[in-house]
């Protein structure tokens, strides 16, 4: 476990075990920063550097971050990641998630399965991070909370939020001769109960944060009484106790009910019986162990998502040259573009590349007429196109034979590429400043996509290149690079350096071995050629 701690000792252990490589339970990484749901991500340095050496020297397989909504030490893990992903999310509130986009954009993309406590935090944590959720137990250690020698004792979780349900307890208390009742703090700031005078000597406060704390107490606790927005876990842990749970419906807004709920499990004996049992049962089947083995099938399903590593051995295509390939760039057919294929294919041989893929936006026959007139040429041309998907980016298609219409789905647009005997490769899949496909139907289409684009030399910001690495890496996909080339001085900026090769299943096998070459030159420079050339041919 990895997570922020206040206290020394753990500090210090955690730095010696970082230091030394070792891999404890728990390694305290710094010190806990208390951040609000407006706040900036800001995390001290030396906290995210030793989360950054943590995740590098675990080897793990698997990262899960729990409560990643807010700005934390397990958003900043779940985003650092390089192993597969799992986010829970317990929070109900709607109100503790981001609101900026690129930093929920940055989250999904990453997490390899959403989970949550209940359907209420499900439903707001999908507001901000839509997916498919599964609802898992919060869990509970079913073994240490158990139950002991039952006592006449009313136990009332403290919160803020809960008060009217508090005082019921009281009210219901002053009717049950022989009863006491105590009131369990878990947070710092919780507030202290007004008791009336004639029951003082039945009621006590007691601190439980801590979980030995807790365990005793509700072991011999008969009743329970919840706080509404209190922590889900202190009930579960009530009702593992075997302690009945006095939490009727609409109590929230008639707290009167409470008082009716207590006062009948305290004057029937094997009522409360029936309720302490059911609560048991319920609880036993929300136990650590059970959790435990779900969560091995979550991780399990989301390693499938993972393509078998590359296992090295002969190259067949060691025999080959290397040569330096363009996957991504356009000509006159394109709408925004006024290269001519002939200048194209002499430009590219001048600076010395082996092989480029034209692929103009939603049109064919530029890929066709560069292909053509670069026959008998030593130039390699690979036929493309980069279509407009219906909401969901762009898709380019690699070695067609005919023109993909735009505005299809993103699934039949990956179809008709594979129709063709193409390949799909994915272009600039983390431009934010663009329509890309949502982290959804990108992680859907893992096993469709044949090469993903890590490295385009026409992106604003270089993060979007570097998240496309990281995800390419993690997935274990095939990398390619283009210049996205709109006018000759940005040809070849972003290119490959690989084998050579003869079709698609030869370029396929040698992008295995292939070199990302970033070449890149100035974007104002090479943006304000192409408004140039745009101008002219309006002028035109």
């Amino acid at each position: 476990m990895l997570a922020p701690s206040g206290r020394a000792a753990d500090l210090l252990a955690g730095r010696r075990a970082l230091a030394k490589g070792d891999r404890p339970d728990v390694i305290a990484l710094g010190p806990a920063v208390p951040v609000s749901r407006r706040s900036s991500l800001g995390v001290a340095v030396g906290l995210r550097a030793n989360l950054r050496l943590a995740l590098r020297q675990g080897g793990y397989d698997v990262v899960h971050g729990f409560e990643p909504g807010l700005p934390s030490v397990s958003l900043l893990a779940l985003a650092e990641a390089d192993a597969l992903t799992v986010a829970t999310f317990l929070s109900p509130d709607r109100l503790a998630y981001p609101r900026r986009r690129s930093r929920r954009d940055r989250l999904r993309a990453r997490v390899d399965a959403l989970l949550a406590t209940s359907q209420e935090a499900a439903a707001a944590a999908a507001e901000r991070y839509p997916g498919d959720y599964r609802i898992v137990a919060a869990g509970v250690d079913a073994d240490r909370f158990r139950p002991g020698k039952k006592r006449r004792l009313i136990a009332v979780q403290l919160e803020a939020d809960g008060r009217p349900l508090t005082r019921a307890a009281i009210r219901a208390l002053d009717e049950l001769d022989g009863w006491e009742l105590v009131g369990l703090h878990t947070k710092p700031l919780s507030f202290r109960p007004v008791v009336p005078a004639r029951l003082r000597h039945r009621v006590t406060v007691r601190t439980a944060r801590r979980e030995d704390v807790r365990a005793g107490l509700l072991a011999v606790a008969s009743v329970f009484v919840p706080a509404p927005g209190g922590h889900t876990r202190l009930r579960l842990e009530a009702a593992s106790a075997g302690c009945a749970i006095a939490d009727p419906p609409g109590s929230d807004r008639q707290p009167e009910l409470v008082t009716a709920a207590v006062a009948r499990l305290g004057d029937d004996p094997e009522h409360r019986e029936r309720e302490a049992a059911r609560a048991r049962g319920e609880a036993e089947a929300q136990s650590f162990a059970l959790l435990a083995r779900e969560l091995e099938s979550v991780y399990a399903g989301a390693a499938h998502k993972q393509r078998a590593p590359h296992r090295g051995g002969t190259d067949p295509l060691a025999d080959r040259d290397w040569m330096l390939v363009d996957l991504h760039m356009h000509t006159r057919w394109s709408h925004d573009c006024s290269i001519e294929p002939d200048e194209l294919i002499d430009h590219a041989e001048a600076i010395g590349l082996g092989a480029i893929a034209v692929t103009d936006h939603n049109v064919f026959g530029g890929a066709l007429e560069t292909a053509e007139l670069a026959r008998g040429r030593d130039l390699i041309v690979i036929p493309g196109e980069e279509m407009k998907t219906d909401g969901q980016g762009e898709v380019i298609g690699l070695f067609l034979s005919a023109e993909i219409p735009r505005g299809l789905s993103f699934a039949d647009t990956i179809a008709a590429v594979h129709e063709q005997e193409g390949i799909v490769y994915l272009p600039h899949p983390f431009d934010r400043m663009h329509a890309i496909a949502d982290p959804s139907t990108l992680h859907r289409h893992l096993a469709d996509i044949d090469v993903f684009e890590v490295y385009n030399a026409r992106l604003l910001r270089e993060s979007f290149n570097d998240e496309a690495v990281r995800f390419a890496r993690k997935y274990r996909l095939l990398q390619g690079a283009g210049s996205d080339a709109h006018v000759l001085q940005g040809v070849g900026t972003g290119a490959l350096r690989m084998r050579r090769f003869d079709g698609p299943e030869e370029f396929l096998l040698a992008l295995r071995t292939a070199e990302v070459l970033r070449r890149p030159k100035s974007l104002a420079y090479l943006q304000s050629l192409k408004w140039a050339a745009q101008v002219k041919e309006k002028v035109r």
